[in-house]
């Protein structure tokens, strides 16, 4: 295995693990965290944009958005075509999104304070450059 594939997936498993513990104080995972960012970000959208926005497969969103409307943090209604899903935040959680967003803010800061604001700015030009979509 190419030791660069070998760290890259140590360091995304490691975030993960410990963006999980920083977001056990809103009683979220990482999973539903980005998908409710997604969600923010967009105000409301479609289930199946959900997933070709997150790349993740549809079983996987369908779950993880399934228990997110359970634990009344979005609401889900249903389309035009009936087979089509829109979800939103609900009331609550726009209320609590903004403290979520800072703790999440905080943790990516508190990452990065090991990179010069120039080493960041390559290493997302290098991720860009590597990204399979683009």
């Amino acid at each position: 295995m190419n030791p660069i594939f070998h760290e890259l997936f140590q360091l995304t498993r490691s975030m993960s693990k410990e963006l999980n513990n920083v977001l056990k104080e809103h009683d979220l995972f990482n999973a539903q965290w980005t998908v409710l960012f997604c969600i923010q970000q967009h105000e409301e959208m479609m289930l199946k944009d959900i997933c070709t926005y997150l790349n993740v497969e549809a079983p996987t969103i369908t779950r993880t958005v399934n228990r997110l409307q359970e634990l009344g943090w979005i609401i889900i209604t249903p389309g035009e075509d009936k087979r089509e899903k829109i979800v939103r935040l609900s009331d609550d959680a726009k209320r609590k999104f903004p403290s979520i967003e800072k703790t999440v803010i905080n943790f990516e800061n508190q990452f990065l304070q090991q990179l010069s604001n120039n080493e960041q700015s390559v290493l997302l030009t290098l991720l860009q450059k590597l990204d399979m979509k683009g």
